[in-house]
């Protein structure tokens, strides 16, 4: 069954604060492969210009697909999760996150499309640092699956 159009432009409450930790971010660039002194050393970030230790770009998917679960959990939006796949994801950062921002994530849908029975959900997730100053606008593009009737008959689910 196809999403509701209706859902487009619906926001949803700011998450609680997540806050960004020098060892989380170790972990995360570590985790990804990425060597830059920037992410682990505070006197190489400093060197940048940077109060503290910085996070990859990516890092903030962390924080904001977290953020639309509550989009995800919806019960009046109707998506099966079941069936959905990470689509696609971009960043437009203000500055970089870095260690102890204290952030939160206001989700807003921003579209629903239905393509060869595919619903296609995109999601806007706003972070903002504690004193309101925007910080990144991450852009998450779900696809629910459609459903294969065969499989559904048989007890296959996804």
């Amino acid at each position: 069954m196809a999403l509701d159009q209706s859902f487009v432009g619906r926001s949803y409450p700011p998450t609680p604060a997540y806050e960004v930790g020098r060892e989380k971010i170790r972990e995360f660039a570590e985790a990804i492969g990425d060597p830059n002194p920037a992410y682990t050393d505070p006197e190489a970030a400093k060197a940048l210009g940077h109060p503290d230790v910085i996070a990859p770009p990516t890092f903030a998917f962390a924080i904001t697909y977290k953020a639309a679960g509550l989009v995800i959990a919806d019960p009046e939006l109707g998506l099966d999760y079941s069936r959905v796949v990470h689509g696609d994801q971009k960043f437009a950062y203000t500055r970089p996150l870095r260690a102890g921002d204290r952030l939160t994530v206001t989700s807003t849908i921003e579209s629903v499309k239905s393509l060869a029975g595919n619903d296609i959900l995109d999601v806007r997730g706003e972070v903002h640092d504690e004193s309101g100053e925007h910080v990144v606008t991450a852009w998450t593009k779900l696809v629910a699956r459609a459903a294969d009737p065969a499989q559904d008959a048989q007890g296959g689910g996804a």
